[in-house]
C-alpha cells in the first residue's frame, strides 16, 4: 500500500510547478537511448506530452502538460476547432464558457490503420476531450465544482512522471493533482497509469488504472445529478455506420462480465473498426452502470452508483481499472469478446503498480 503524501507536501508541488512551469518532466534525459527502445515505445515529445508508438506508428497520445484550442493539436492542417466538425454537430447556446485549456487526459487514440478514434475540442461540447477521468460534481465542503466541463477544478500536472517499457509494452505512470480556482486548494492526488501493448491478430490492449485520494476532508464524487454521466468519460469521433453496444451480465452470472463496444468506419480508414471497453471486477460498486449518447458517439462505464457519491478520503484511495481494446472490424463477436473479458481478469500484468 502506498504511503499519504501529506497536504503541504503537494501544496509544495504545486507551488514548484508554477514557479519552473507547469510540471514538465522530472529528467527527460534520461529517456532510454535508440539502441534501447523497444518496438513499442514511451516519448515525451517536444512540448512534453507523452507519444506512445508501436513501429514508429502513433497508438496514443497522453497530454500531460496543458493544451489550448489554438494549439497545434490539428490534424491535416486544419484548425483544432474544425477538423472535428460533423454535419450532426449541435451547437450550445454559449460552448465559450467551457472552451478551456485542459491537461491529463489521452487524445488522440489511433485505430490500427492510423485513423483517429477519439475526439477533442468539439464545438457542440468543446469540454469533452477523448479520454478522460472525470466527474461533473465534485464536492468540496459545501462548493460544487465540475472537473467534467472544467469549471472552478482542475487537474494539474505535479511533475511527476515515469515511462517504463517491457518485452511487448509502453507504459506511462504520472501524478497530478486537482486544484480549486487555480491555486486556492488542492483537494486530490491522482496518478494514472496507462499501459499500451503491441498489437496483435485481433486488435491493441491499452490498460488503465487511475487513483484517486483526498488531500481535504468532505471531498466527494458524483456523476450529473448523481445519475447520468461521470467517471471514465470516452468521447468518440463520429463514424460512419455508427454502432453502439455494451452489455452486463446478470448478478448471478459467474463471472460477471461488463463490457462496451462503439464501431463504425472512422475518417481515414476505409474499412470499420472500433474500441471495446471492460470494467474490472475489482472496481468498487462493480459494475457501473452504462450511459450512451449516440449523437456523441459516447458509451461509458459510470461510477459512481445511482444516487451516490463517493468520499474521497486522506489515506483511503480509490482505485478504477479498465481495459480498452483497439480493433478492427465492426463490433468483435461476444465470444471473442468474451474470451478476452476472461483473460483481463486471469492474467498477470507485471509491473502494472503505482509507484509514485
Amino acid at each position: 500500500m502506498k504511503k499519504h503524501m501529506a497536504p503541504g507536501a503537494i501544496l509544495l508541488i504545486f507551488v514548484i510547478w508554477m514557479v519552473l512551469g507547469c510540471g514538465m518532466p522530472d529528467n527527460p534525459s534520461e529517456r532510454p537511448s535508440k539502441s534501447d527502445r523497444n518496438k513499442i515505445t514511451a516519448e515525451f515529445d517536444a512540448n512534453g506530452q507523452v507519444i506512445i508508438s508501436d513501429d514508429d506508428k502513433p497508438v496514443l497520445r497522453y497530454n500531460y502538460q496543458i493544451v489550448y484550442e489554438h494549439d497545434e493539436y490539428a490534424f491535416n492542417g486544419l484548425d483544432a476547432n474544425e477538423y472535428i466538425v460533423t454535419p450532426d454537430d449541435t451547437f450550445m447556446a454559449n460552448p465559450s464558457i467551457y472552451a478551456v485549456p485542459r491537461c491529463d487526459y489521452i487524445h488522440p487514440v489511433f485505430g490500427l490503420n492510423g485513423e483517429i478514434l477519439t475526439r477533442d475540442w468539439s464545438k457542440d461540447h468543446p469540454h469533452h476531450r477523448g479520454i478522460y477521468w472525470a466527474w461533473p460534481e465534485v464536492d468540496f465542503g459545501t462548493k460544487r465544482t465540475d472537473l467534467h466541463a472544467l469549471q472552478k477544478v482542475f487537474a494539474r500536472p505535479t511533475g511527476r512522471i515515469k515511462l517504463d517499457h517491457g518485452p511487448d509494452y509502453a507504459q506511462i505512470e504520472a501524478e497530478n493533482i486537482w486544484i480549486v480556482e487555480e491555486g486556492v486548494n488542492t483537494i486530490v492526488r491522482e496518478i494514472a497509469l496507462i499501459r499500451a501493448y503491441s498489437r496483435t491478430d485481433y486488435g491493441r490492449v491499452i490498460d488503465l488504472a487511475y487513483w484517486f485520494e483526498g488531500l481535504k476532508d468532505s471531498v466527494t464524487l458524483a456523476r450529473r445529478g448523481t445519475q447520468a454521466y461521470g467517471g471514465l468519460n470516452i468521447r468518440m469521433m463520429t463514424p460512419k455506420s455508427q454502432e453502439i453496444s455494451f452489455h452486463t451480465d446478470e448478478p448471478a452470472g459467474v463471472p460477471q462480465r461488463a463490457w462496451s463496444d462503439l464501431s463504425g468506419v472512422f475518417a481515414g480508414n476505409d474499412e470499420p473498426s472500433g474500441l471495446t471497453v471492460f470494467q474490472h471486477k475489482e472496481n468498487p460498486e462493480y459494475p457501473g452502470a452504462w450511459v450512451q449518447y449516440p449523437e456523441l458517439s459516447w458509451v461509458q462505464p459510470t461510477f459512481p452508483d445511482s444516487g451516490t457519491r463517493y468520499p474521497l478520503k486522506p489515506g483511503k484511495p480509490l482505485v478504477l481499472r479498465f481495459r480498452l481494446i483497439v480493433h478492427p472490424g465492426s463490433k468483435p463477436d461476444v465470444q471473442l469478446i468474451n474470451k478476452l473479458w476472461d483473460a483481463y481478469h486471469t492474467e498477470e500484468a507485471p509491473g502494472m503498480e503505482f509507484t509514485l
